[in-house]
């Protein structure tokens, strides 16, 4: 590969990584996981690692960018319920990355500039349910248009999103050991957080891996710092998810009260709102 076509970052530790992105950002590991997404049989030599240390998603870099074969892999785990405005940041920070490829070409020369086509993957290890596999799709946040209904859009994006969770896609495990590691140390995390703190379920857990030797090379080197990179990610999430109950009650309530404004049966209120009985009772006795 030509050096000058890549974009070769260097770590900046004023940004914190996931456990994620320091387990699989080297080019050997972005290589095997390449081979485990795409069937294909690249080294590590292959692979120039193009992640910016610049993009954070919740404070933390959980983001990986690598070109090989021709490809430019824009690659994030999320732990979240999926969102489908993930397709605009995967698409800035494709344009971005591909921009600072290019910076060096004469974009208003005569010569083609040749760019890397890209492959934008999500490796999800929420709790939430979800299907092996789900594409999400840049067409499906246009406005809608009756002039171009039925019209192919002239700029379309598409974003593969896979389910890494227990049970889930087991063909990638079976492909990359170390990936298979990463779902049963989340795995254990997770059944261990049921009779214990966050903070004891990860030490236990990692504690666990080593002494059956799975990612014990990676998690003895990271030991120390493994509990302080996986609670504040964690953390986030608890928050994610109770910001959006609480956000779903309050519209829920807000309906509640134009409802009995309008003299709406209680029971109707219930059925449309799905607030318990109790609750439209006292809302109904505020008025």
């Amino acid at each position: 590969m030509n050096e000058n076509t890549i974009v070769s970052t260097t770590p900046n530790r004023e940004y914190k990584n996931s456990v994620f992105a320091l387990l699989f950002g080297t080019p050997t590991e972005a290589a095997r996981m390449c081979n485990t997404l795409f069937g294909t049989n690249y080294g590590p030599d292959d692979v120039e690692i193009a992640t910016l240390v610049n993009v954070l998603f919740r404070g933390r870099i959980n983001d990986l960018a690598f070109v090989v074969g021709g490809k430019l892999v824009v690659l994030i785990e999320h732990q979240s319920t999926i969102n489908p405005n993930m397709v605009i940041r995967m698409l800035e920070y494709y344009v971005d990355v591909n921009g600072r490829l290019v910076k060096e070409e004469n974009l208003y020369g005569s010569k083609p500039v040749q760019i890397a086509r890209p492959e934008f993957i999500v490796l999800y290890n929420g709790v939430d349910e979800m299907r092996d596999y789900v594409e999400l799709r840049l067409s499906d946040l246009y406005m809608k248009n009756e002039h171009l209904d039925g019209k192919p859009p002239a700029l379309e994006m598409l974003v593969k999103v896979y389910n890494i969770n227990k049970g889930h896609n087991p063909q990638f495990a079976e492909r990359n050991p170390t990936l298979d590691g990463y779902e049963t140390l989340i795995a254990m995390i997770r059944e261990n957080q049921k009779t214990m703190s966050l903070e004891e379920a990860i030490k236990k857990s990692v504690n666990d891996c080593i002494k059956q030797g799975i990612l014990k090379e990676f998690l003895v080197k990271h030991k120390q710092e493994l509990v302080n990179m996986i609670l504040p990610e964690w953390d986030f999430d608890v928050e994610l998810k109770v910001a959006r109950k609480e956000a779903r009650e309050e519209h829920a309530i807000s309906m509640a009260r134009k409802m009995i404004a309008q003299n709406e049966p209680v029971d109707k209120i219930v059925a449309y709102t799905g607030l318990d009985l109790n609750t439209v009772l006292h809302l109904q006795g505020e008025g």
